[in-house]
C-alpha cells in the first residue's frame, strides 16, 4: 500500500517563527511539526522558549513537538567523497520516498542513532503505523521515518541490503534484461525461476 504522508527532511530555522528574532548559540527553543493541508505532509516551525510559552490554547495544535538547544552552524571544510555515507544514503532515500526502501530507511536511522549522529526526538502513531522523528545532533535537521515493524528474522537481510547499497555507491544493481523468447518463429519458453507455481522438480505425465 502506498504511503499517504510524504516523509522528508525538515531543516532547522535560525529565527523564531513568531518573533523572527535570531536564535543565540546555546539558547533553548522548541521545534514543532504541524499538518500541512496543501501537501498532506508536515510543516516545521521553530519557536523561542518565550514565544512557545505565550501560545494560547486556541492556537494551532502541532502533530509533534519537543525542546532543543540551538547550536549555531559551523562552517566545515568540504571534503570530496566519492561514495555515499550511511547519512548521505538516508538523506537521499528519505527525499526519494520510495515505498520499497521503507525498511532500509528505518534501519539506517537506527544505525545513525547508535552512532550518536541522530537522536529520536519523538514518535507518533498514525493510521499507517508509528512515525519516528529523528533530529540530527549537529545540524538540527529532522528526519521523518516510518517504523515498518521489521520482524527480527528479516533484519539481517535489510542490513545486507544496506551494505550492498553502500558498496555500490548507494545504487541497487539492476538485473540484466532477458532476451525476448516469444517471437512468432520461436516456441514460448517458461522461466521457472519467476513462476512461483512451477517447481523445478515437477514433471508432466
Amino acid at each position: 500500500m502506498a504511503l499517504t504522508e510524504p516523509w522528508s527532511i525538515k531543516s532547522r530555522a535560525h529565527t523564531c517563527s513568531i518573533t523572527e528574532q535570531k536564535f543565540i548559540d546555546g539558547e533553548s527553543f522548541y521545534t514543532a511539526l504541524f499538518p500541512d493541508p496543501e501537501s498532506s505532509g508536515y510543516l516545521r516551525k521553530d519557536f523561542s522558549e518565550d514565544a512557545w510559552e505565550k501560545r494560547t490554547s486556541d492556537a494551532e495544535q502541532p502533530f509533534s513537538f519537543w525542546g532543543s538547544i540551538y547550536q549555531a552552524p559551523v562552517k566545515e571544510e568540504k571534503v570530496e567523497v566519492t561514495d555515499e555515507s550511511p547519512e548521505d544514503l538516508l538523506r537521499r532515500l528519505v527525499e526519494e520516498d520510495e515505498e520499497h526502501t521503507e525498511n532500509v530507511r528505518y534501519i539506517l536511522a537506527v544505525m545513525l542513532e547508535r552512532k550518536k549522529l541522530l537522536v529520536e526526538a519523538d514518535s507518533q502513531p498514525t493510521n499507517t503505523g508509528i512515525i519516528r522523528i529523528y533530529e540530527h545532533r549537529k545540524t538540527g535537521d529532522v528526519f521523518i521515518v516510518k517504523d515498518p515493524n521489521i520482524p527480527l528474522s528479516e533484519i539481517e537481510t535489510v542490513q545486507q541490503e544496506i551494505a550492498d547499497l553502500l558498496e555500490n555507491g548507494g545504487r541497487q544493481n539492476k538485473p540484466e534484461e532477458q532476451p525476448d523468447t516469444t517471437a512468432a518463429d520461436t516456441p514460448p519458453q517458461v522461466d521457472i525461476s519467476e513462476d512461483t507455481n512451477h517447481s523445478p522438480d515437477s514433471t508432466e505425465s
